[in-house]
């Protein structure tokens, strides 16, 4: 098998005890060194606290590695030429030798492929906006649409045109639920401004539903769990409008397109909100990082 599965995810896996996948990319473009080591030893020791096993995804000499130890997320965080893979590029990285961080899609197929249910992240991809014109939509959501996991999120990125987001993943067959709100996260908001049809509120419930999915044996799709970020620590929603807003004219204006707007606008955001994106990024990634540890206890607990 082509997976190098560390040996403690491993035994977890087969012991059915909980596990939380946790990806990359964060780690090699997100964040600036050092910070983003001490991020991604933080995220890993969170889960930790919270009774389960980490299992951090990437691709090292073109062999997926779910699970890293130290070494290898030193290397994730510093090696220069790490590439950005989604689930389309695993074969090439393979085929080549390749080492690259895996995003959403290739972080849950990995996952999915070694036995993990629970992923967290912290915003999903989704439609962009002008999607009438570019046709440009995350390779997330349609391998959502056909991978059993739980995704812990805050929602899809706000750069995103989020109720176009959301009519995709219905009609995709993704389920989509709010943790504790009846309101759609808007990653660094509490709330979108759309709302969810349904809610759940403990990791139990979480939980059932998976075991639900599971009984009646529909298509093998997604739940996405959107979890808030806390009011206290989401960017001010005033300053949110008013920098997206210039970031898409300077989008424009500098003629940036595909995969480069993506980037582009998030790090408009961190320069013009004085990091301000960030934290709340950040914040947001934590939170959904042991409350997927806590609905991996739950869904190993009624196994």
């Amino acid at each position: 098998m082509m997976l190098r599965v560390s040996e403690e995810v491993r035994e977890a896996v087969a012991a059915r005890r909980p596990v939380v996948a946790l990806e990359s990319t964060i780690i090699a473009h997100g964040l600036p060194r050092p910070r983003n080591l001490r991020v991604a030893l933080e995220l890993e020791a969170a889960v930790r606290q919270e009774g389960a096993v980490p299992a951090t995804i990437a691709v090292l000499d073109g062999r997926p590695r779910i699970g890293l130890d130290k070494g290898e997320l030193e290397r994730v965080a510093n090696e220069d030429g790490i590439r950005k893979l989604g689930h389309r590029d695993l074969p090439l990285a393979a085929a080549s030798g390749a080492s690259g961080a895996t995003t959403v899609s290739a972080t849950a197929l990995l996952a999915a492929l070694a036995g993990v249910r629970v992923f967290a992240t912290g915003g999903l991809g989704g439609v962009h906006r002008e999607w009438t014109v570019t046709q440009d939509e995350s390779a997330d959501l349609g391998l959502l649409a056909r991978t059993r996991i739980t995704v812990v999120c805050a929602g899809v990125k706000s750069i995103l045109d989020v109720p176009a987001t959301l009519q995709r993943l219905e009609t995709l067959g993704v389920a989509v639920a709010g943790y504790g709100t009846d309101r759609f996260p808007g990653f660094y908001l509490s709330d979108s401004g759309h709302p969810v049809d349904w809610r759940l509120d403990t990791p139990g419930q979480v939980a059932d539903v998976m075991r639900a999915q599971d009984a009646l044996g529909g298509p093998r799709s997604a739940l996405i769990v959107a979890n808030p970020v806390p009011e206290a620590e989401q960017l001010d929603p005033r300053v949110h409008a008013r920098v997206l807003d210039e970031a898409l004219r300077a989008c424009e204006a500098e003629g940036v397109t595909g995969q480069g707007v993506t980037p582009f606008l998030l790090d408009y955001l961190v320069r013009h909100t004085d990091g301000a994106s960030l934290a709340a990024n950040l914040a947001a990634v934590r939170g959904n990082v042991r409350l997927a540890a806590r609905v991996a206890a739950a869904w190993a607990g009624g196994e």
